[in-house]
């Protein structure tokens, strides 16, 4: 009584005619969708958080307050191609990438303050 993998595969078989094209294969269906809703979820929201990061990077100008991704606060001194001299305190000037500027954490900054109560 050994049963081999053809005849498993054989009684596992569904039945010839049986059921719809989509009803038998549902995966004809989620795949897509998956896909779709990975698009709308995932992909979409970081290439729109990308071009605005790049647009936020292109519009800085001199002598605003930045914030770089290292936590390092500055004031734009001057404007180049790909990078930024900043003035950190007491005449302290560094050069950092464009690449370096945090978005929302130089927002914050510049954000004005709440009002207290």
């Amino acid at each position: 009584m050994t049963y081999s993998l053809i005849n498993v595969l054989a009684q596992a078989a569904p039945a010839a005619g049986g059921g719809s094209f989509l009803g038998s294969n549902p995966m004809i269906i989620a795949f897509p969708l998956i896909l779709v809703v990975m698009y709308f979820f995932m992909i979409r929201p970081q290439q729109k958080k990308a071009k605005e990061q790049t647009t936020f990077k292109e519009t800085i100008e001199k002598g605003q307050k930045i914030v770089t991704i290292g936590g390092i606060h500055g004031k734009i001194l001057e404007v180049k191609d790909k990078t930024f001299v900043i003035e950190v305190g007491n005449g302290i000037k560094l050069e950092i990438e464009k690449s370096a500027v945090s978005l929302e954490l130089t927002k914050a900054v510049q954000a004005p303050p709440a009002p207290t109560k």
